[in-house]
């Protein structure tokens, strides 16, 4: 039995758009991130950036399960003392929907330069209007 190795310019890449109003964040994040390695593909290769392009709307509406938006923090710190900065989820998720879904997407892929890579693929908006409608995406439903 033969495997099948995808070579980078033998890659296709499709369009996927993901409603998430009502929806939770992680599994909408979870199976963003799926989408964007490629690994829905019969011929994924796991060295190989054969993922596809996602683009994710409504983010404003997407929700956060249990007590996550008073309990859950984004912290990020500039290397310097003191420099940690907090900001609860729920100030996030009101002011920078799209910024929380990106992150989340973020921490499903790998931290190498394929996952960066799949990164620059992401595209996501807070309300149901985009700027790929020339591409034809396909609905995903969750």
């Amino acid at each position: 039995m033969s495997t099948t190795l995808v070579k980078p310019a033998q890659v296709e890449r499709k369009w996927f758009v993901i409603d998430a109003a009502g929806k939770p964040l992680g599994r909408t994040a979870a199976k963003a991130a799926v989408l964007l390695r490629g690994k829905n593909k019969v011929d994924y290769t796991p060295n190989v950036d054969c993922g596809n392009f996602v683009v994710i709307i409504n983010t404003d509406k997407a929700v956060l399960t249990g007590k996550k938006l008073e309990k859950k923090y984004y912290r990020t710190h500039s290397g310097w003392i003191g420099g940690l900065k907090e900001t609860q989820y729920k100030t996030l998720m009101a002011e920078n929907s799209d910024k929380a879904m990106y992150i989340a997407v973020k921490g499903m892929v790998p931290s190498n330069s394929l996952g960066a890579k799949a990164m620059t693929r992401l595209h996501c908006y807070k309300g149901a209007q985009h700027d790929h409608a020339a591409q034809k995406p396909e609905a995903v439903e969750i």
